[in-house]
């Protein structure tokens, strides 16, 4: 009878035996070969197997106990047919080293097992595994903190996502503020909390380097026993076993540091642990240092803003003022309209009103626009004289590099003690005011000027108005009566419909007046295009106030 040939590992078809130890193929195998008997034991093995049975023991090795995973997977391999199944196959370790088996044809409860090494491999898809999962770890931190340009929420999701994915617990040192540090910590599972702390960053190992932005010091160097106890956050549980301290990279200064810690359960941070906590750091720097450059900048520009916001109105010196101001673009809050009240030393002074326009829109005209408030507000001595401010003005504008020019409207307001109104009202190439009488009327004031920045000298004629208690007077840009709508969008509102809007508001507050006014003209724009819009009411009360 010839000798049974067992295949190798892999083959489609597996031959019946009768005797699977005859013939020398199986044990010459460069694979380790065992051949376990029914009850789980090693019955015969090639050199290749009895050598990592001795690596396993730690001396050589004849007949033995085979490893409990292979003989697991031998005893239900057995179904009584003689021919293993497509996927009996087992996998476990033997000395240090990770190992598949596939099984030959079974006779009699004995089976012949190829062993193959796949430690190299599975070391391989392990690295491939860490790699893959850190990439999507920095690609969930990338998303996540750039979603934010808030540094306390961005210093939180840090630490939290630190807590989650790269240690037990995290903590982010702010740079100080004078003395104080601003200390965000999480625990994993928890929330992230934040905390002012009055501490010394030479307490822990580290942690002054990197706030300065020095390398970092290898983690094998920090002895976690000499830690400072506002290191170790509430809720941590068990020593500290393991710490890592790197630096927050900014935009040119850094933007702080994050310490890591893991507990003495856990296996310490490896070297590639430590090099992905530093990319972790650099981007969660990156994100701390844009977060703050835009609240630096976000609080500089509210600073500017308030000086170019259009004031709140109320009643001066018994007088009732109103104003309304809609930007060109509905995301912005400024442009090249404007409107101030300054009021006069007590009630026998005049109250000094101006409305104007400067060419153009958006932030360019308003920058022209603070600087016409600022020189008005200079020459306020002199608000009385008319011309006189109007002259000055107009050569402050000229002597600077602006090429933009203005259109005004100047009152000098003083309540009398009849309770009418005097209005004292100068137009520099602006739309005279309008006044609404008691009985519906609208009045067009009698005065007319040169526009100033354009010209060597101003021309202007003064009006005097008086208004009597319940009426007013309104002041307003062409961004109403040139506002473009109406059923086919390209008809402009007109001053005609002004005037028919402000004969219905007779008697009216100002307060009302301004709010129908701007209502009425976004009304008629619909969604379309538009120029900066503002209005100012004068009205007099019909009563006296206190």
């Amino acid at each position: 009878m010839p000798a049974l040939v067992i295949p190798s590992p892999g083959s489609p078809a597996h031959p019946r035996a009768t005797d699977l130890r005859e013939g020398p193929t199986w044990k010459d195998a460069p694979y380790p070969v065992l051949v376990l008997g029914a009850d789980g034991r090693v019955v015969d093995l090639n050199p290749s197997a009895r050598q990592v049975l001795a690596d396993r023991r730690g001396a050589a090795a004849g007949r033995d106990e085979a490893p409990s995973w292979l003989a697991d997977a031998h005893r239900s391999l057995t179904d009584g047919t003689g021919v293993p199944s497509t996927t009996s196959r087992a996998a476990g370790e033997i000395a240090g080293r990770f190992f598949e088996a596939r099984p030959g044809p079974v006779t009699d409860g004995s089976a012949t097992w190829w062993l193959t090494d796949v430690t190299g491999r599975r070391e391989a898809e392990r690295s491939l595994l860490g790699a893959r999962r850190q990439a999507e770890v920095r690609a969930m931190v990338s998303s996540t903190l750039l979603s934010s340009l808030n540094v306390p929420r961005c210093a939180e999701v840090a630490t939290r996502t630190a807590s989650e994915h790269l240690a037990d617990a995290a903590l982010l040192v702010l740079p100080p503020v004078g003395r104080r540090y601003a200390v965000t910590h999480a625990v994993r599972g928890g929330p992230a909390v934040h905390t002012s702390r009055l501490v010394d960053p030479r307490d822990v190992p580290g942690l002054a380097e990197a706030l300065q932005g020095y390398p970092p010091v290898p983690a094998r160097w920090i002895d976690p026993a000499a830690l400072p106890e506002w290191v170790v956050p509430a809720g941590f549980g068990g020593a500290v076993g393991s710490v890592i301290v790197a630096a927050l990279p900014g935009h040119g200064v850094p933007a702080g540091a994050l310490i890591l810690l893991r507990s003495s359960t856990e296996q310490a941070f490896g070297p590639d642990e430590e090099e992905f906590a530093r990319l972790f750091a650099a981007r969660a720097g990156a994100a701390l240092s844009a977060a703050r450059l835009y609240s630096e900048q976000s609080a500089i520009t509210a600073t500017l803003m308030r000086e170019l916001l259009p004031p709140t109105l109320e009643n001066v010196h018994g007088v009732d003022y109103a104003g309304r101001y809609r930007a060109a673009s509905d995301h912005e809050r400024i442009g090249g309209d404007f409107y101030d009240v300054h009021p006069g030393a007590d009630a026998s002074r005049e109250t000094f009103v101006v409305l104007g326009d400067v060419a153009g829109k958006g932030l360019e005209a308003a920058v022209l626009t603070g600087k016409i408030r600022n020189t008005l507000h200079a020459l306020l001595p002199l608000a009385s004289d008319h011309e006189q401010v109007l002259t000055l003005l107009n050569g402050a504008l000229l002597s600077s590099h602006h090429t933009r020019f203005a259109t005004l409207v100047l009152a000098c307001v003083r309540r009398e003690d009849d309770g009418r109104v005097r209005l004292r009202l100068t137009s520099a190439g602006h739309m005279p005011p309008l006044i609404v009488r008691a009985d519906g009327r609208v009045e067009e004031a009698a005065t007319h000027g040169t526009l100033v920045g354009a010209l060597p000298s101003v021309s202007v004629r003064t009006a005097e108005e008086w208004l009597a208690p319940g009426e007013t007077c309104l002041l307003y840009t062409d961004g109403i009566t040139e506002a473009r709508g109406g059923p086919l969008g390209d008809e402009l509102f007109g001053e005609h419909r002004l005037r028919q809007a402000l004969r219905e508001c007779a008697g009216m507050p100002g307060e009302a007046v301004v709010e129908r006014v701007q209502m009425l003209a976004a009304q008629w724009l619909g969604t379309g295009n538009h120029d900066d819009m503002a209005t100012v009411a004068i009205s007099a009360p019909r009563t006296a106030r206190r």
